[in-house]
């Protein structure tokens, strides 16, 4: 697991985010940051994730970076605004209502047995050839799924038949110190 943040790095990451959507969306400019806290130096993979009124709005992530967590924020928050292809990019009308959380991932690990998949701590990410998916943690504590229920929407996100699981896929799990705006 990576480093554990305080909440004031938490704070910080958050206020990243969302100064960063801000201006991206009304300027197209990415603000200049100052990241002086010691736990936003670390590298560590992340995913940003964009609600509005309670429903996913945007959610775009990276296991590892090679950069600090304050920049990968940066970047992810304007992915997870404008990029991610389920959606169209926000607008300005758009940041009248939104929460972001953030996930700071564990290093991925490869899952000997489904039966090391802890439903509600581990996420999941199943390759199978050309096809990925990846579910959070917390969308399986989100929905109310189990652990076969959650490994066959991995597979349906991955775009893949639901029972792959079962087979021929490689599933890696990891974990995620997850925090958000109120």
């Amino acid at each position: 697991m990576p480093e554990l943040l305080t909440r004031q790095e938490q704070t910080e990451l958050l206020k990243i985010a969302r100064d960063t959507i801000v201006s991206y969306v009304t300027s197209g400019h990415v603000p200049v940051i100052e990241c002086s806290l010691h736990g936003l130096h670390q590298h560590a993979g992340c995913f940003v994730t964009i609600k509005q009124k309670g429903a996913l709005r945007g959610c775009i992530g990276n296991f590892m970076s090679d950069q600090p967590l304050c920049q990968l924020v940066q970047e992810l928050a304007v992915s997870a605004a404008t990029r991610d292809s389920r959606f169209y990019p926000m607008k300005t009308a758009d940041l009248d209502d939104f929460k972001i959380d953030i996930s700071v991932l564990s290093p991925l690990v490869k899952a000997a047995s489904v039966e090391q998949i802890q439903v509600g701590i581990h996420g999941i990410y199943i390759i199978r050839g050309n096809y990925r998916g990846v579910l959070l943690p917390q969308v399986a504590t989100e929905y109310g799924w189990n652990r076969e229920q959650f490994l066959r929407q991995t597979c349906i996100k991955a775009g893949l038949p639901e029972n792959v699981w079962q087979g021929e896929c490689d599933i890696y799990i990891f974990s995620a110190l997850v925090f958000g705006e109120e």
